[in-house]
């Protein structure tokens, strides 16, 4: 995978990242104070920069995190390290949140993932929260020499865009596969009727082609599942049920086995091989990966909004989630008038 960056504010990013503890094997930062979006929103002043910390031992680094910015956590600090490890891995999605943090003049909001959890995600679309993050425009700030992690962040974006083939039409721009991409970790998620804009996946994507065009351009022309035409930005998709299956056959294990599960019949044990041949022949064929999706990223990030109300504490959820709401308004109010 292409590891490129726009130029912009990479010394602001690694100054905030010297006030955390080191030995992070992956931290990136990430959202629209990174990437401007378009919509009503596209021009307001972004107040919070988002990043991801992926740790070998979390344990070990809460507990150096602990002694630096103990004002970071909320009450759980009381209880330690073993304890907010237990809260990160055990529960959502396998994150730990600190939000509303003054850092180097910037308020940011961080969470922190085991490498391990990370991989296992980007891999299998265990929960598709942080994959899905990675699976638009970041912006890498510090990168250890891990190639399993980084194997796992190639295989990640091509399983993206396998997922996004089986709910495209034959013929399709390029801009209609990056919305697919963008949307596949919104898919079911219950932010985007409480918090988040509703047009909020197509704002992401349009200011920033050219970026995901870097990050998927040498997958669509290696790919031999569709016939890419670089120069007019359009694509011809595979979609005879040959095609399809062979799509189907390489999506992460979770996926699978949701549709699996989706297309089951009572009393009838078959394997997820011959159920995804049957969903290779299906016209609604699209629409089931979609309702896969939804069953991987829907109770995620139920679990995970809910986890906040711990790991940031009572009146830092309420504050951020009224400017989630607040943006939300600003975004219906303009498109109104």
């Amino acid at each position: 995978m292409s590891l490129h960056t726009i130029p912009g504010s990479m010394a602001t990013f690694r100054r905030i990242l010297a006030n955390f503890p080191d030995n992070l094997s992956l931290a990136f930062a990430y959202g629209s104070a990174v990437y401007r979006q378009a919509g009503p929103n596209g021009g307001r002043k972004n107040i919070m920069l988002d990043f991801v910390f992926s740790v070998d031992d979390p344990v070990t680094w809460h507990s150096k995190n602990l002694q630096k910015n103990r004002n970071h956590y909320s009450c759980l600090r009381l209880f330690g390290p073993n304890v907010i490890a237990k809260v990160q891995n055990n529960f959502g999605a396998g994150i730990y949140y600190n939000a509303m943090i003054k850092c180097d003049g910037k308020l940011i909001k961080y969470g922190v993932i085991s490498t391990d959890t990370l991989i296992k995600d980007l891999l299998t679309w265990d929960t598709l929260y942080v994959a899905g993050r990675l699976q638009k425009p970041v912006r890498f700030v510090s990168f250890s020499e891990n190639s399993l992690l980084r194997a796992a962040l190639d295989r990640n974006l091509k399983s993206a865009v396998t997922a996004a083939f089986l709910m495209l039409p034959e013929s399709c721009s390029e801009e209609d596969l990056f919305v697919q991409i963008a949307g596949l970790s919104y898919s079911g998620d219950f932010r985007m009727l409480m918090g988040e804009e509703k047009k909020k996946v197509v704002n992401i994507v349009k200011p920033n082609i050219p970026h995901f065009r870097e990050l998927y351009c040498s997958i669509l022309r290696k790919d031999p599942q569709v016939v890419y035409k670089e120069n007019q930005g359009r694509l011809e998709i595979d979609k005879s049920p040959e095609g399809q299956f062979t799509q189907l056959m390489t999506l992460p294990k979770t996926l699978q086995q949701e549709i699996s599960y989706l297309m089951g019949t009572p009393g009838k044990n078959r394997d997820v091989e011959e159920t995804l041949l049957q969903v290779a022949h299906d016209p609604d064929c699209g629409n089931v990966v979609r309702q896969g999706l939804s069953g991987i990223v829907r109770p995620s990030s139920v679990m995970q909004s809910t986890k906040g109300l711990l790991t940031a504490g009572l009146r830092k959820s309420v504050i951020y989630s009224s400017m989630k709401l607040q943006k939300m308004y600003t975004g219906w109010s303009k498109q109104k008038s």
